[in-house]
């Protein structure tokens, strides 16, 4: 088990942790949450021992083994491969010895040191270490290759691999996704379910969060918080809490009120003054409670577009590629203006190519790209913080923008992105990832698009900040086509998904389940044996994905149906219980002539939170009901 015990933690001015305490069983996968800048990574940094506590104690188990992401990789001539394997310590330990004893011709040294890789089943490692690539999107002919060929984006998926090679008692993951595509998150989700250690997970990603967390750990106001769930469970709870403690102080309130009026009236009465001094006694005895707390929620949105024009851009007959390299071939596409599109697509299929291409940062290979003149485009690329001048501030980024805009106008601006006082003036070197991303949006923002592009777009930012996204795209009145791993961000904010595959464009009829389902299918037909995969057609492929939806349509419609009736169920309740709580927030709920009327309402909230409980507990059933039936059609499938 892992112990914090009173733990305390101040760096530079900011304290990040004061008196905090959380407890973690061994195997629980908990994910530590909170706003960026609280301290979640100083936290994985006294885990580790690299930085050192101002007060309390981590206790963790004796000779545990503890791996985590390194962040940076050198350019080495070491192979992916051999790199991914170097994560197992021990096994590079015992192969190191039985070297020492192959040199010295030591016969019982060497069997012992063979003995002992077997043990640790070391003759697998390399056959494990090649799974993990290929899991992580590298390609079989990439395995060989030497690290210093591979982009900083995928030396930090072989970073990740290194780390789960490692046969880890404890494992800690940094914000893990932000470097992967869509489909890789699905493979890691699945493949930190099946890990039999202890996982604490920083992640911004609610789906993400919500596969591989058992537990939440939410640091927030320089305490530990501990929740005994996933992350949808985790604001089911706190909300509760938040509730609970907000009566709790209105209720206290209403308490101190009514001595302090007694005391005040009856203080300087000689006949009065014993009861009044006892009043003073038991209000100086109360243990102040503070009221129900709820970090500030960050918000922001897009201005309406100066123009709207129709259509915004078309693709004839395009070829896009580098030089003579032929990526994507033959697209056709009319971007009408209020088109909200999802691009799907493996890693590496082109994706950020096409977007390139609509950018206009990509001219085309052949074939016609019409833009209407008074387009507007926003781009948000997936290595947007680096086109940031760490020398300047951010009053200068948007000054970059609008030489011709007033100072005044600029800071009223960024206040609205919290870059206020200094921090709108100062440069932003020293700032976070987060605060770099939001700034990049901000600049986004200000020049009103018509159009936007977003390619990975929520890298670097909270879930609060992932949140204000969602809802400014929601309301953005242009045109979007988003990439992103984030799937809440995707299915809130686009209605239709283009998918790019072998090379070419079309639109991809279905839902994100739709999508991993057809993927599961494309994975099932390369393990086919060469001959049955070319001698299927493209006719017997599309009846087998149709086949595959309507079974899944036909097993899951009646669960969907149940869910259905038992989420408005939950809705109804939990309005009959904001009623309830809004009562018990009143100040003269509290009064006597209320007395009546107060039981009542604390029986019906507590009648209701029983219900909401029983329900929520069906709901998850149902869920994970669901998900067994869409995993079986998948098996079935993948077995014809």
């Amino acid at each position: 088990m892992i112990e914090i015990k009173n733990l305390s933690l101040q760096r530079g001015l900011k304290v990040l942790l004061n008196q905090a305490q959380a407890s973690i069983s061994p195997r629980q996968r908990v994910g530590l949450i909170g706003k960026n800048g609280t301290g979640k990574s100083s936290l994985f940094a006294l885990i580790k021992g690299e930085i050192s506590q101002d007060a309390g104690d981590i206790v963790l188990p004796k000779n545990w083994r503890i791996a985590s992401v390194a962040q940076e990789t050198p350019a080495l001539e070491t192979t992916a491969l051999d790199y991914v394997l170097q994560g197992d310590e021990e096994l590079q330990s015992f192969q190191a010895a039985l070297k020492r004893a192959e040199h010295t011709n030591n016969g019982e040294e060497m069997a012992q040191w063979h003995a002992k890789l077997e043990e640790i089943d070391a003759y697998t490692a390399p056959a494990r270490a090649a799974k993990l690539l290929s899991g992580l999107g590298f390609a079989q002919e990439e395995h060989n290759k030497p690290i210093k060929a591979f982009s900083g984006g995928w030396r930090m998926r072989l970073n990740l691999a290194q780390a789960l090679m490692c046969r880890a008692d404890l494992l800690l993951l940094d914000e893990p996704t932000n470097h992967l595509d869509l489909e890789t998150v699905l493979w890691l989700e699945q493949h930190l379910a099946n890990l039999p250690c202890t996982q604490i997970i920083i992640s911004h990603d609610r789906d993400f969060l919500n596969a591989t967390t058992t537990h939440t750990l939410e640091l927030s106001q320089q305490k530990l918080n501990a929740y005994g769930g996933n992350y949808d469970f985790y604001l089911r709870e706190r909300a509760t809490r938040l509730a609970q403690a907000q009566a709790a102080y209105v209720k206290q309130q209403a308490q101190i009120k009514h001595l302090q009026s007694f005391i005040n009236r009856f203080k300087a009465k000689a006949t009065k003054a014993s009861q009044a001094q006892s009043r003073i006694k038991a209000l100086a005895k109360l243990e102040l409670l503070a009221p129900a707390h709820l970090d500030s929620e960050f918000y922001f949105e897009f201005e309406s577009p100066d123009y709207l024009p129709n259509p915004l851009l078309k693709m004839e007959q395009v070829n896009l590629g580098y030089d003579e390299h032929l990526v994507l071939k033959n697209i056709n596409l009319s971007l009408e203006n209020g088109a909200r599109y999802g691009l799907l697509g493996v890693n590496g299929s082109g994706k950020s190519t096409f977007i390139k291409a609509l950018s206009g940062s990509l001219k085309a290979l052949s074939g016609q790209i019409t833009v209407s003149e008074k387009l507007n485009i926003g781009y948000f690329a997936q290595h947007q913080l680096d086109t940031l001048r760490d020398d300047q501030s951010p009053i200068w980024h948007i000054q970059k923008l609008s030489p011709d805009a007033k100072e005044q106008d600029i800071r009223n601006f960024l206040g609205g992105f919290q870059f206020v006082g200094e921090m709108a003036t100062q440069n932003i070197a020293p700032f976070s990832g987060g605060e770099k991303a939001r700034l990049a949006l901000a600049m986004l923002v200000w020049q009103k698009p018509n159009l936007l592009l977003l390619d990975e777009p929520t890298n670097h930012l909270d879930l609060t900040m992932r949140h204000a996204l969602t809802v400014a795209l929601q309301s953005f009145q242009g045109a979007l086509i988003l990439v992103s791993h984030d799937r809440s961000l995707i299915e809130a904010t686009t209605d239709q998904f283009l998918i790019i595959d072998s090379g070419s464009l079309k639109t991809f009829d279905g839902d994100l389940n739709d999508y991993r389902a057809y993927r599961l299918a494309q994975e099932n037909a390369t393990l086919m044996p060469a001959s049955s995969a070319q001698n299927q057609s493209r006719k017997d492929t599309k009846r087998q994905e149709a086949q595959l939806r309507q079974e899944r349509a036909k097993r899951s419609k009646p669960i969907l149906q149940t869910i259905e009736k038992l989420e408005k169920s939950i809705e109804q309740y939990t309005q009959q219980q904001q009623q309830c709580d809004a009562f018990l927030a009143q100040e003269n709920a509290y009064l006597p002539e209320n007395k009546t009327r107060l039981q009542e309402v604390l029986t019906q909230s507590a009648e209701i939170k029983v219900k909401l409980a029983s329900l929520e507990e069906e709901w998850l059933m149902q869920q994970e009901r669901l998900e067994n039936v869409l995993q079986e059609v998948a098996q079935m499938f993948q077995a014809a």
